[in-house]
């Protein structure tokens, strides 16, 4: 498999994610977010950070770099695109996913490990999660609470587009499990056809025991295993 991560003036999580996909194989550039072609890959990363200062609204300016026109293409031609964090903002700009991504319930940012459920395994992104369907993950952000319209959740959750939801240690899907005020617990979703993922936790940042965790491990087993 071969990868292009984009990376964008305030972007921080770009050099974590290529040592991510170096760990597990997958061939890697990086691309800057002035290109208009990317090289030939399989899958884009939007890595986390603060793109453009998170000015006007995090991940719009971004979503109007030249690069884009490219990312979208890629996407129609049933290519592979993971958004993490401020990756995940400039996908609900680019009308790649749909909702919005609002400031957090309490008006604060927020930096702490996150428990998550795997919902939908069956995709490039989570097939190695029906190992483990409780993970824990870090979250780094200030505008991560996910907003979505009643219709556009009832589809979300009919056509199986729920990638993750926070829950507490158990697995349990509850309120309290809830850091930022997501409709529904919502933590990452996936477009139509399932080869675009956006999630707001760091899965790049959790993928070594020294680093206190491996659960982030298996997304990028997922995507080096998974038919291209």
């Amino acid at each position: 498999m071969k990868s292009a991560v984009i990376v964008f003036p305030g972007s921080n999580c770009d050099r974590d994610v290529a040592v991510a996909l170096e760990k597990f194989h997958i061939k890697n550039q990086m691309v800057w977010h002035n290109e208009t072609e990317l090289p030939k890959c399989d899958l884009i990363i939007l890595p986390g950070g603060f793109s453009y200062g998170d000015y006007l609204r995090t991940g719009c300016i971004a979503s109007k770099s030249r690069i884009i026109n490219a990312v979208i293409k890629h996407e129609k031609n049933g290519g592979l695109i993971l958004g993490i964090c401020n990756g995940f903002q400039i996908l609900i700009e680019t009308g790649l996913l749909p909702g919005v991504l609002l400031r957090n319930k309490k008006l604060r940012f927020l930096s702490k490990n996150v428990f998550l459920k795997a919902l939908n395994i069956n995709n490039h992104f989570c097939l190695y999660y029906k190992q483990k369907k409780v993970i824990e993950l870090p979250i780094a952000h200030n505008e991560g609470s996910y907003f979505a319209n009643s219709n556009l959740l009832q589809n979300l959750e009919d056509n199986n587009l729920i990638a993750f939801k926070y829950c507490d240690q158990k697995g349990n899907i509850i309120s309290d499990a809830n850091p930022n005020g997501s409709s529904n617990n919502i933590a990452g979703i996936l477009n139509n056809k399932k080869n675009v993922l956006g999630m707001m936790p760091h899965p790049e940042r959790l993928i070594d025991p020294i680093l206190s965790g491996e659960d982030g491990s298996l997304m990028f087993k997922s995507l080096f295993n998974s038919p291209t």
